[in-house]
């Protein structure tokens, strides 16, 4: 016998942490931590491991109300009779199905605590609740999560409807995400499940204005609002209603909850005047005809008529098959996830990652510093070479050899040797131009040579254990395409042409030289 209702559930006293429950199986829970309360009762983490404490992450939770509560009880008698493990799977198989979102059942049971008896059941841990999503996201899904979600709970429905049940209490709060799987959507919480075919014998129609308006006012169906009894038909008109929600972000009726009777006549004229009706009331740009035929097709059936699920189904794959989406494809939310200041959140400065130095080798295999490739690419890429900032470098070095004895630089004047090493600071051969250096590759995209010229900075000590790389610091090289970069370049070039000439032509004067004497000595 079901328990008497008076008035609402009183919500238990709470059970401790850590004790052993044992349900009708002989099996055996250890109770964990408090995770929620509902109407009923209260929520605990479980798990059959009884060493130990419960873990945050144990994949069983444990529903406990008072004995003479109701909720429970309705949700339990439903298990037991049409969601046992065993059933669900022979219905996938035969369906061939890879999901069915109604959660595991695993046992109950009954304690004492205080005097006071407990009825407990031993359930599937679930994740989030839609209706959290729903909130977060600014109320609101995009239509292919809808039809997607839509298409799952059909599924359900028509399994529970075949086992002489209906649900009566559809929303996005009974609604949960898989606690492993987030992609899996469960019909939850069982408490107003209603058996309106017990052993295949369908109840009659009969309006009752005194049990009116049972169920959720926004999504209950006209029939609860008539007082008659749950039926697949119902469930059906409450599913429609939610994904209007879903899909539009609010109802028709939504600012009349106050009034059950002006909510029912909003359903009845909603239903009457399909499908403009769901046509009128969608935003700009917003396309519910799928949803609109939904509502029809559920709404001209019979109080006891078997819905045609496959044609259901047909409506909601077909807006899937429209907007390219899979109906067992992955669940998007990233619409309900968007920050609340998009645009801030857009413009956010973010701390990208440094690359890290590689070592390289050259076509002979040598291995190069990475701290001196970088100089080098630095280079390559882009140097900004000012006149001031030479000057004061080359200032700052003939300082540093006023300084030194003059044997330290192979007695010549500062000068001098500053002029030297003016000449010597870019070094560009011949070989270098030929195989130019290349800009590191993108996808897609071939190599980019750099004025074809190959700049390279000399290892010359100038003194005191000072190198010239160490002097020319690579605070001096800035990345820049500018045409100042390709300018130096060529100044570069031009200047070594001009030394190559010069040295060509000594070289050239002193061979000739070289023949005339051999031939005076040989004459003579």
């Amino acid at each position: 016998m079901p328990p008497k209702r008076h008035g609402k559930s009183n919500l238990p006293t709470p059970l401790q942490e850590g004790v052993i429950l044992k349900d009708t199986e002989k099996r055996e829970w250890r109770l964990g931590r408090m995770i929620g309360q509902g109407g009923f009762g209260l929520i605990y983490l479980a798990s059959p491991r009884l060493d130990v404490p419960v873990e945050d992450s144990a994949e069983h939770v444990i529903k406990v109300e008072y004995l003479e509560n109701g909720p429970l009880f309705s949700e339990l008698k439903f298990y037991q009779r049409a969601a046992k493990q065993e059933h669900i799977k022979k219905w996938m198989k035969l369906k061939r199905l890879t999901f069915l979102g109604i959660p595991f059942f695993w046992g109950a049971g009954q304690t004492e605590h205080n005097g006071k008896s407990y009825r407990f059941m031993v359930m599937e841990r679930l994740g989030e609740d839609l209706q959290s999503i729903f909130e977060r996201g600014g109320r609101k899904f995009s239509k292919g999560t809808v039809l997607q979600i839509g298409v799952r709970m059909l599924d359900a429905l028509e399994y529970i409807h075949e086992h002489e049940y209906v649900h009566g209490d559809i929303k996005a709060g009974n609604l949960l995400l898989g606690y492993r799987n987030p992609h899996e959507v469960y019909l939850a919480d069982y408490g107003l499940a209603y058996r309106y075919c017990p052993d295949g014998n369908h109840k009659e129609y009969r309006e009752n204005p005194k049990k009116g308006h049972n169920g959720t006012i926004e999504f209950t169906s006209l029939d609860a609002h008539k007082g008659v009894a749950p039926s697949r038909r119902g469930d059906l008109e409450i599913l429609g209603f939610c994904m209007l929600q879903w899909m539009c972000g609010n109802l028709p009726w939504d600012r009349n909850l106050r009034n059950p009777d002006a909510v029912r006549d909003a359903k009845a004229k909603l239903l009457d005047e399909l499908p403009d009706s769901v046509t009128r009331w969608a935003p700009a740009g917003t396309d519910c005809s799928e949803i609109a035929r939904f509502l029809k097709n559920a709404s001209e059936l019979a109080y006891k008529e078997k819905p045609d699920y496959e044609a259901l189904k047909k409506i909601l794959l077909d807006g899937l098959e429209h907007k390219g989406v899979c109906c067992n494809g992955a669940l998007n939310f990233a619409a309900a996830e968007r920050p609340p200041n998009e645009s801030a959140a857009k413009h956010k400065k973010v701390d990208l990652p440094k690359p890290v130095p590689r070592q390289v080798k050259d076509e002979k295999g040598k291995e190069f510093e990475s701290k001196d490739l970088s100089y080098r690419r630095r280079a390559a890429v882009g140097m900004k070479s000012s006149q001031g900032q030479d000057e004061q470098m080359l200032a700052r070095l003939s300082k540093q050899l006023q300084n030194e004895a003059p044997a330290k630089t192979g007695g010549k004047s500062a000068g001098a040797t500053i002029d030297v090493y003016r000449r010597k600071l870019v070094k560009i051969s011949v070989e270098d131009m030929d195989r130019s250096f290349m800009l590191p590759s993108q996808k897609g995209r071939e190599p980019q040579p750099i004025c074809n010229t190959f700049w390279q900075i000399e290892e010359k000590s100038i003194g005191n254990g000072v190198t010239y790389s160490e002097a020319f610091q690579p605070e001096r090289f800035q990345t820049s395409t500018s045409t100042s970069i390709c300018s130096t370049l060529e100044s570069g070039l031009h200047e070594a042409s001009g030394l190559r000439k010069e040295l060509y032509q000594y070289t050239m004067t002193i061979i000739v030289l070289f023949f005339l004497i051999l031939l005076s000595v040989y004459f003579l």
